[in-house]
């Protein structure tokens, strides 16, 4: 009796030691750095309640905020001005996969989601422009793909990002169009995901 106690309970904690398991919630948070396309600098947060549907494949929200401070183009004046976008929120459903079969705790992963993003105030920050003249830059909405890869080792991430957000046009308050803003974006992130298991044996 004690034998096959010990035989079922070896059995019950390989079974749970191997990668990620099927119908298991995973939480993932991630922040890091953000480059806009055409130059400037920012940083990123992100949010994701998952689900895998096998252990090598999850499916998930992101939730995500990234301020950025990066250039845009205002078409009466021929050079670009540098602008603050305060906020620009996002969600997305998205999906991974992961390349581990129970062999060790590195795993790598390729992903992408598709969502809806919305993009915040611009505030042109130049001396030569009056502001007043000008009024409050405002951009909009848009979905947007977004592709990312990286590498999970045990329960942190490692990852890079790409969201592909369109160019969005920029209104003066008497709704003229007046520039344009450039709104995708690179991100570099580092995490931590608890829920859904170890990754390896």
């Amino acid at each position: 009796m004690k034998k096959l106690l010990t035989i079922i309970i070896v059995l019950l904690a390989v079974q749970t030691a191997y990668s990620q398991q099927t119908d298991r919630f995973r939480f993932q948070m991630d922040l890091g750095a953000a480059a806009p396309k055409g130059g400037g600098i920012g940083a990123l947060v992100n949010f994701e309640p998952q689900i895998l549907v096998r252990r090598n494949i999850a499916l998930g929200l992101r939730m995500g905020v990234a301020g950025l401070a990066k250039d845009v183009i205002y078409y009466e004046i021929p050079k670009d001005y540098t602008g603050e976008l305060s906020a620009n929120a996002s969600i997305s459903g998205t999906a991974n996969y992961y390349f581990n079969y129970g062999k060790g705790k590195a795993a790598p992963y390729i992903g992408g989601g598709f969502g809806y993003y919305a993009l915040s105030s611009i505030d042109i920050q130049t001396t030569d422009i009056d502001a007043g003249d000008l009024g409050e830059l405002k951009a909009n909405f848009a979905w947007a793909p977004m592709l990312r890869a990286g590498v999970e080792l045990g329960k942190f991430r490692i990852g890079a990002e790409y969201n592909f957000v369109p160019k969005s046009d920029l209104q003066n308050i008497a709704g003229e169009v007046v520039g344009r803003s450039v709104n995708e974006y690179f991100g570099f992130t580092i995490g931590y995901f608890v829920g859904g298991g170890k990754w390896g044996r």
